[in-house]
């Protein structure tokens, strides 16, 4: 382990008693999807969908103000509620939603899939088949259903990866690419003996002082 590594994790496992509070009531709630419906499933599928390119904060706002309405608006409606709110990317991420209504039993194809495929096995599914997830917003999904085990590379996790040595932030973000930064990533989370999930949210909150979602 390098010093810089070291370093981090250092840093990482301090801030367990600053904010370690904050992370499990976080955690909990993650957890806390298994017993939740179809529709609050499909909600959390549309907030990931929304934060693509854009921010947690905004697609929280938008998740609180549209509500089922991700289910039951028609689609004019939908893309004014999000250039309402201030979404660069109103038209195309309301077209992302309306396409993936047709998986409205999201919690039911995830969790066949996990018995199938594993989470990494879900992911792939979400990928190829939700038009607006990539890996990292498919990866942000599986962590806020309950799914620790996956890595989500946004630009706060691979700055700090990157600041420490362990990686270097790709111009393009390809599948293969993804997948390397990706066990960099898990080896870091083994080392600081925590879940991926987890680690997430002490190293985002390192970045930006706050722990989301």
């Amino acid at each position: 382990m390098s010093d810089s590594i070291f370093s981090l994790i250092s840093r990482i496992r301090s801030l367990e008693g600053e904010i370690g509070e904050i992370v499990d009531r976080r955690v909990s709630e993650f957890l806390e999807f298994n017993s939740k419906s179809d529709k609050e499933w499909f909600s959390e599928l549309c907030f990931c969908i929304l934060t693509a390119n854009s921010s947690a904060e905004l697609g929280i706002k938008i998740q609180s103000s549209v509500g089922e309405g991700f289910l039951t608006l028609p689609r004019s409606r939908l893309e004014e509620e999000l250039r309402k709110a201030g979404h660069r990317f109103w038209r195309k991420r309301a077209e992302f939603i309306v396409s993936a209504r047709k998986y409205a039993n999201i919690k039911e194809i995830v969790l066949e899939r996990i018995e199938v495929g594993g989470v990494f096995g879900a992911r792939e599914w979400l990928v190829r088949n939700v038009k607006g997830l990539g890996y990292k917003e498919a990866s942000h999904f599986l962590r806020n259903v309950g799914y620790l085990d996956v890595a989500i590379l946004d630009r706060h996790i691979l700055a700090l990866m990157a600041q420490h040595g362990m990686v270097e932030v790709p111009r393009t973000m390809t599948r293969r690419r993804y997948l390397e930064i990706e066990q960099k990533f898990l080896e870091l989370s083994e080392m600081a003996g925590m879940k991926p999930g987890v680690l997430d949210l002490y190293m985002w909150y390192m970045k930006t002082g706050r722990v989301l979602k």
